[in-house]
């Protein structure tokens, strides 16, 4: 994986790829009532051109929505878009490839309210603020790390926070673990699987609560 960064990679279900992003950048969703899975690629890639001109990235995903990279004047555009030629449409930013998640740690910063956070970051992008809690002696205890939520896909390398230049490092959040299948990447909910598998023992049939085994595994 390149390590510029102004390189971001994002995964969607079987979809992998590595795209050149800035500040300007903007991740949006199409949709049509009939999906554009039986959409030539070629109509797609004139109608969008009419509309907004050249587009830095295109991809259909499963449920058959396009997802595009654009700037932001062409965010704009699109976002007020009804058709896309005759294929009436909706738009929307999506949840999550338009914001970036980066932790400050700083011990000057410890009695500082996450909402100042935001107030005073405000102008920086920041437009959401988590102090990260630490147990100790059955207590939680606030720790100097805080993760900052900025509204732009690239993680600025620091920001000024007060009279402090802070260097921000990626926020890489805990492994999403399925209780069932003890297996990593989709939750309880969404497992597929039929017999769950202890996560005491890690043998299938039964859960943790009725294991007989002595150890962890």
């Amino acid at each position: 994986m390149p390590s510029s960064p102004n390189l971001y990679q994002y995964l969607m279900g079987s979809l992998s790829f590595v795209v050149e992003a800035n500040s300007s950048t903007r991740y949006m969703l199409i949709n049509t009532p009939n999906t554009f899975h039986t959409v030539s690629p070629f109509l797609v890639q004139k109608l969008l051109k009419s509309c907004i001109g050249e587009i830095q990235n295109v991809k259909k995903l499963r449920s058959g929505d396009l997802l595009v990279q654009v700037d932001s004047k062409q965010a704009s555009v699109i976002s007020k878009l009804t058709h896309l030629g005759t294929f009436p449409v909706k738009t929307s930013f999506h949840k999550t490839l338009n914001v970036s998640r980066g932790v400050l740690s700083n011990p000057d910063f410890i009695h500082v309210t996450e909402a100042e956070f935001v107030e005073e970051l405000r102008d920086q992008n920041v437009c959401a603020a988590r102090r990260i809690n630490i147990r100790r002696d059955g207590r939680l205890i606030p720790a100097q790390h805080v993760v900052l939520t900025f509204q732009t896909p690239v993680l600025p390398k620091s920001i000024k926070a007060g009279y402090i230049n802070c260097k921000l490092r990626p926020y890489i959040p805990n492994p999403l673990q399925c209780f069932k299948c003890q297996r990593y990447g989709h939750s309880q909910q969404s497992c597929r699987g039929t017999d769950p598998v202890c996560g005491k023992c890690v043998e299938s049939g039964h859960e943790i609560n009725v294991c007989t085994s002595d150890t962890f595994k």
